[in-house]
């Protein structure tokens, strides 16, 4: 799947969910309460932030790592695998708890 359909996908996603929006123009990613908490990186690998804890459950449900922008590792984030680009409804959830998890971190 080519960078542009997943932007498409990424913008979809993001669409569907009403309390944040896309920002970024080179590298979109989303953020609130002064928290970047999703990217979509150049090699078109998507990064969605979460807890500690969550992180752990999905690097081993979902069989993936930790992602990585410009060749380091984000901390917090979590690869989302390839197979979730055709699945934009689950990625919502995702997102979604993923905003909710930033909301409670004190405001940058």
């Amino acid at each position: 799947m080519t960078w542009e359909k997943k932007l498409d996908i990424y913008k979809e996603v993001i669409n569907k969910c009403p309390r944040f929006e896309l920002k970024g123009k080179t590298v979109p990613y989303t953020s609130a309460n002064g928290h970047m908490f999703s990217q979509l990186n150049k090699a078109g690998e998507l990064g969605i932030r979460f807890s500690k804890d969550v992180q752990q459950k999905y690097i081993q449900n979902l069989e993936t790592d930790y992602f990585k922008s410009y060749g380091a590792v984000m901390r917090g984030y979590v690869l989302m695998p390839d197979s979730m680009w055709d699945n934009p409804n689950e990625l919502v959830a995702y997102f979604n708890e993923s905003y909710d998890y930033i909301m409670s971190l004190a405001p940058k």
